[in-house]
């Protein structure tokens, strides 16, 4: 209705037309898509390390040989970061996203089809650079959603790969005394490659939000990080990899922890990594409001806290109920932790802050499971699983002196 304003013109109030509400509907969705790859990538990455141990046995390695084969996981991983966050910048994060999630369904079957540590290693290079780019490629995205929202809802995108990760386990556990390794995870490219049929879609159709202003490349390529920045980056990218480290540790040597030193049978092994995926996600749902109420640095401090204490407890407790308990522990308290780093580096410095602090994040992920194989084989694996427990106690001291 028209109106009329103090030097007495006639003035028309500005419509709500469909077309101004579009963009935030249209972040309503991006936001459910993203959660859906972020869920996919949790679901198979747990169904692969629920059949270590059976891939294991099938192609005979030592507990070091498998740790080099793993290794193959890191490596495939770490190369192809720092390139996903120079094609994002190019192509989009969205397509990426797509392409790798394609790769990554795929490269997933092809670990039971080895017989050797070798021939397990090449595939397991595949598959780590599918793992890597999709990550770098769903963080950035994810990142640009959050600065448009202007809420920290980065846990609550974690919390699906958590989420993703406990299903997958839980599902792995229930079939492990029933269907082959090979048959398992040829179904998880199979399930894999129908929900990146329909996500992808959905994902490719809607446009990515406006970047927000940030000393980025994407902007101006000839365009330097200052350096401090670019030591903030690398300061997040340490408390990822810290606090990775003890994801990545859990997911490939918990399970055998559980069967080997505490006599657990294969579906009850099973079950720790997805109570420690499932302590992980109801962290990272209350993430979002612990942040609001709390800020990041007693994020930061109470959680590495928490997590140290509660892996010191898995690691060495004499039995199955106790082991368990510190798991769930330890997922609580680093529920939050590497969200927050991979989404603080984002903000200072967009895909390029994502991809270095992914980098070493992921990289903590990847590597620390090589290192405790081969800890294990010089100690034993309880003891080697306590050095989650100190890096757990160095993020929360890297995350004090971020307080400024």
């Amino acid at each position: 209705m028209p109106q009329i304003n103090k030097l007495g013109a006639t003035v028309t109030p500005p419509s709500r037309s469909p077309r101004s509400v579009a963009p935030i509907r249209d972040l309503k969705r991006l936001r459910i898509v993203l959660t859906v790859f972020f869920a996919l990538d949790g679901f198979i990455f747990a169904g692969w390390v629920v059949r270590i141990p059976a891939i294991k046995e099938q192609t005979g390695a030592s507990s070091s040989a498998l740790g080099l084969a793993l290794l193959g996981v890191s490596a495939g991983a770490v190369v192809t970061m720092m390139l996903t966050g120079r094609l994002c910048r190019r192509y989009g994060s969205h397509p990426v996203t797509v392409v790798c999630a394609v790769l990554l369904s795929l490269s997933v079957a092809l670990p039971p089809l080895t017989h050797s540590a070798a021939a397990l290693a090449a595939v397991l290079v595949l598959f780590g650079a599918a793992y890597g780019g999709i990550n770098v490629a769903f963080n950035s995205a994810a990142v640009d959603l959050v600065a448009a929202l202007r809420r920290p809802i980065m846990p609550s995108f974690h919390a699906a790969f958590s989420l993703g990760g406990m299903v997958g386990a839980g599902l792995g556990g229930l079939i492990a005394g029933s269907l082959s390794p090979t048959h398992h995870l040829l179904t998880l490219t199979l399930i894999g490659l129908v929900v990146t049929l329909f996500a992808g879609r959905a994902l490719l159709r809607l446009a990515p939000p406006p970047a927000p202003d940030r000393p980025d490349a994407s902007s101006a390529p000839s365009r330097r990080l200052d350096p401090r920045t670019r030591r903030m980056v690398l300061i997040f990218g340490l408390i990822a990899l810290c606090t990775a480290f003890g994801e990545g540790a859990l997911a490939d040597w918990g399970t055998l922890h559980l069967e080997q030193d505490l006599g657990a049978h294969p579906g009850m092994a099973a079950a720790g990594y997805a109570l420690f995926a499932g302590a992980m996600t109801i962290g990272r749902l209350s993430g979002t409001t612990l942040l609001e109420r709390l800020g990041q640095t007693p994020i930061l401090i109470a959680g590495g806290t928490t997590a140290a204490a509660g892996m010191l407890l898995g690691a060495l407790a004499p039995t199955i109920w106790l082991a368990l308990l510190g798991f769930l522990i330890t997922g609580l308290g680093l529920a939050n932790l590497f969200p927050v780093a991979i989404e603080r580096a984002g903000a200072l410095a967009g895909p390029s802050g994502v991809a270095t602090a992914s980098t070493l994040g992921y990289g903590g992920m990847l590597l620390g499971p090589p290192a405790i194989g081969f800890m294990a084989d010089w100690f034993t694996l309880p003891i080697a699983l306590t050095s989650v427990a100190a890096l757990a106690g160095v993020a929360a001291l890297i995350g004090y002196t971020t307080r400024r």
